[in-house]
């Protein structure tokens, strides 16, 4: 067993090894309080005439998910994975009782204090899925650190909640699965972590994993199959992707109605981008709809993919940032 920055012990799925990701370096960070951690260019303090891209994951997934997109773009731009709180080799700490310590705007604050500590104000963002939830708060409550966003597969989540009916429950039943009260889920998935997990990963449009590169899938085991420190404890990750789910059907909401009351929008320019394949596709107009939360030039269009958009279409998700994050 090996044990994790907080101290807890994994499974025993080694780390991917380094060569794999050639040309970045993982490093460990504390951001308000708690273990962050990210990959980041390794010629980070050497090429500061290149402009920064932060690019966030989503569920259930880490940083591992952007392998071939930072390959593709790593001699354009000085390059942050982080891994979210909750997820990967950050913060695993338990939930509080109001979900606040995984809201977006908790998850937005750590993003923005470990761009500090690299001492970058101004930088590109992406995020895909909950990724892109945390870049939207993040764009709103920091507006002027973003120059320009990228949403891939995902509309707004007030809207998305305002949509619900039967077909939309039944396409993403688990948001409405993982924010019952804790340890019901936890204690569901737990009891097969793997097979809900390559579950996941193989819904939502993507038609199987066959599109995961090894190392990303063994990272992503290695992840959510977190044992517990003590014997009876929840599995970490999976308690703290559950919480991610509760802030969003909870506080998440709040907050993106307090900003839609006050009229804040994103100011900088968006790029939009969603699977024709998947569910954002069948059952909004995601483009619609974030032009009505956008103050700057919104663009976009369907791709030919599922839900996972950077490891399914992985070279025309680069030359898409490429082409927009100048």
């Amino acid at each position: 067993m090996t044990t994790s920055s907080n101290g807890r012990s994994r499974a025993n799925i080694v780390d991917p090894p380094n060569v794999w990701f050639d040309g970045f370096e993982k490093r460990q960070f504390t951001v308000n309080g708690v273990a962050a951690c990210a990959r980041i260019s390794t010629n980070w303090s050497t090429n500061t005439d290149k402009p920064a891209l932060v690019l966030l994951h989503g569920f259930p997934q880490t940083h591992a998910m952007w392998h071939r997109v930072a390959q593709a773009l790593k001699s354009d731009y000085r390059l942050v994975l982080p891994d979210l709180r909750g997820y990967g080799d950050s913060s695993h700490a338990p939930g509080l009782p109001d979900h606040s310590n995984y809201s977006k705007r908790a998850m937005a604050q750590d993003v923005v204090g470990l761009l500090d500590q690299l001492h970058v104000d101004e930088f590109f963002l992406c995020g895909h899925d909950r990724g892109g939830r945390v870049a939207h708060r993040l764009a709103l409550d920091f507006p002027a650190r973003v120059r320009r966003l990228c949403v891939l597969d995902i509309a707004p989540t007030l809207d998305m909640y305002t949509r619900t009916d039967m077909d939309f429950a039944r396409a993403y039943y688990h948001w409405f699965h993982l924010i019952q009260p804790s340890p019901l889920p936890e204690q569901m998935i737990g009891g097969n972590v793997l097979n809900y997990l390559h579950a996941k990963l193989g819904g939502w449009g993507s038609g199987g994993t066959s599109f995961i590169e090894p190392e990303a899938m063994a990272a992503y085991e290695r992840s959510l199959n977190l044992a517990p420190e003590h014997a009876g404890d929840l599995m970490p990750a999976v308690h703290t992707a559950c919480e991610d789910y509760r802030a969003s059907a909870g506080i998440d909401l709040v907050h993106d109605q307090e900003s839609r009351d006050q009229g804040l929008k994103i100011q900088c320019d968006l790029l939009v981008l969603w699977g024709d394949r998947a569910v954002v596709h069948r059952m909004f107009k995601p483009l619609e709809l974030w032009q009505a939360q956008s103050a700057g030039l919104v663009s976009g269009h369907a791709v030919a993919s599922g839900h996972f958009i950077p490891e399914e279409l992985p070279e025309p998700t680069a030359e898409s940032l490429r082409g927009f994050m100048v």
